[in-house]
């Protein structure tokens, strides 16, 4: 893997050891907590509690990404995001990571003091790998099969595992092409978008594969439908199921999970961490 220490904007990531993305969506629709934190001094209050949780990094979403989710305009997005960005990132001691796909947002909230662009089109928009270069900042990019419209239509692989390693390596390249090193790459499979069950299965059960590219991998498996199937439970009470693929995801290698329950999903790490971490633990000892 790459340095371990990511520099976003003037705030350092230690991917060191594995660490949680706080999610905070300031839409009226996501598919978890659309509407929770629509207004702004709740945003930010939500920021705020979910560093003192114990993110490394939170990230801030305008524009919903659940299938089936319609677009929103650049000014609306930009009308949404901006203020809770800008305040969060002036104010909190960890980086600010913008959820976009808009290279006009991406540039704003550069100026807002973002540290990072978590783009679920892999900077495929036009002219969203010039604006991500100029930034500066360290970017994501999200494998995803069709857009948040279309994506679970039926998605097909002959070899999931395979194709989503061959998208990212070669948006890793065009990043390389537009002037992003690969010290300010991060890689997401992409669960849930444009995945069915098996699918979103077999690439965590062999994120291993995916690691094996070199470069940190960011996870989004927190109250997915993937989960919800599994446990038959809504979003919100998908908590202990949402623990159970993190901790999978960290023992393949993962060193980013974000998480929307980000105090439990921090604990969880930790214990696998430590034990991880402790393979010469003798078999001897007691029950402390």
């Amino acid at each position: 893997m790459t340095d371990a220490i990511m520099d976003c904007g003037g705030k350092p990531l230690d991917l060191s050891t594995p660490v949680v993305m706080g999610v905070l969506n300031v839409t009226p629709d996501s598919f978890s907590d659309g509407g929770d934190f629509i207004d702004a001094d709740t945003a930010l209050e939500r920021g705020h509690r979910l560093v003192a949780e114990g993110a490394a990094i939170v990230d801030i979403g305008g524009e919903s990404t659940r299938p089936g989710a319609e677009g929103v305009t650049e000014q609306e997005e930009l009308a949404r995001v901006l203020p809770v960005l800008e305040a969060l990132a002036a104010e909190l001691p960890v980086p600010v990571s913008v959820d976009t796909t808009k290279p006009g947002v991406m540039r704003a909230a550069a100026r807002a003091g973002a540290g990072m662009i978590n783009d679920v089109m892999a900077l495929r928009q036009p002219g969203a790998l010039e604006a991500a270069a100029e930034t500066g900042l360290p970017v994501c990019l999200m494998h995803m099969k069709g857009t948040p419209r279309n994506m679970q239509r039926n998605p097909h692989y002959d070899d999931v595992i395979a194709e989503v390693g061959t998208f990212l390596d070669e948006r890793v390249a065009a990043c390389e092409a537009a002037g992003i090193p690969r010290s300010r790459v991060l890689l997401d499979p992409g669960f849930g978008f444009g995945k069915d069950m098996t699918h979103n299965a077999t690439l965590l059960h062999h994120l291993d594969a995916l690691v094996g590219l070199g470069l940190p991998v960011l996870v989004g498996l927190s109250r997915k439908s993937f989960i919800g199937h599994i446990v038959d439970r809504p979003p919100k009470e998908r908590v202990s199921g949402s623990l159970a693929a993190h901790v999978l995801a960290v023992r393949a290698g993962a060193r980013v999970i974000r998480a929307h329950d980000v105090a439990a999903t921090v604990d969880a790490l930790r214990v696998a961490e430590f034990v991880m971490g402790n393979g010469d633990i003798p078999r001897e000892g007691g029950n402390g």
